[in-house]
């Protein structure tokens, strides 16, 4: 897929999922719930305090009569409740609203839910760069800290998951880091290469790269550089948070993807 349009075409023509928002008193989760509903892809259940939630609905133009609510007071009680949803299968996804990320994490992996299923969690967003040929897919900018090799490899393995959804059979994967050159000062060139000599399953891996190698096949060219995966990356890695979190805000502020 190329575009969000893309996305949205595809998510079309699939089943509509239930949505249950964590904390719903949040003006622009309530745009998107009802942006999202009035496109026919999900509906939401509303947890957090009705009391609060309505006023904001009005301000925003939903009717209350299009959501179904679960009305509980407190951060940690909306989390557990809108995991529960998720649990028992009256929901298909969560949804982060006014809650503390570190809160419904904490929820996310209580074991009584079983929500979890990956070793590691990983953040995982999706960017339509104008300058980019594809949708671009980066990770992880939020959740793990200094990933060693192995979580490095789960972490790549759940944004194959994401990219697979976007309708790729195969991922080009590009292990990101300042140099194409493996050089043991730089402990993201040698992880790279470990995880080249790993392989994963359905991805391309390439790497080390530095970034303008691995989504410009002119920059590619010009460092003869000859992986599938140089210039036509689908997967961004980035070596650690620091790293991947300035990424992520670079395409979203600076590039306004």
């Amino acid at each position: 897929m190329k575009s969000f349009d893309d996305v949205l075409n595809r998510a079309r023509n699939l089943d509509k999922k239930i949505i249950a928002v964590a904390k719903a008193e949040n003006l622009e989760v309530l745009e998107a719930v009802e942006a999202a509903r009035k496109l026919g892809i999900s509906d939401a259940i509303l947890v957090g305090e009705k009391v609060k939630i309505l006023p904001l609905m009005e301000e925003a133009g939903l009717k209350e009569e299009d959501y179904e609510f679960f009305d509980v007071e407190g951060m940690q009680e909306a989390a557990m409740e809108a995991v529960k949803l998720v649990s028992s299968g009256k929901a298909d996804m969560l949804m982060k609203g006014l809650v503390d990320t570190g809160t419904l994490l904490k929820e996310v992996l209580n074991k009584e839910y079983g929500l979890r299923k990956s070793p590691v969690l990983s953040h995982v967003a999706v960017f339509e760069v104008d300058t980019y040929h594809k949708l671009l897919v980066v990770t992880d900018a939020a959740m793990n800290i200094a990933p060693n090799v192995d979580q490095k490899i789960a972490i790549i393995e759940n944004a194959i998951i994401v990219d697979k959804a976007l309708g790729k059979d195969l991922s080009k994967v590009a292990i990101l880091a300042a140099s194409e050159k493996v050089n043991e000062k730089m402990p993201a060139t040698v992880e790279a290469e470990k995880i080249l000599n790993t392989g994963i399953r359905g991805a391309i891996l390439g790497g080390p790269f530095a970034l303008d190698n691995a989504i410009s096949k002119e920059s590619a060219r010009i460092k003869g550089l000859t992986s599938p995966v140089a210039g036509d990356a689908d997967i961004l890695l980035a070596p650690d948070i620091e790293a991947g979190n300035i990424l992520y805000k670079s395409l979203g502020f600076l590039a306004k993807s």
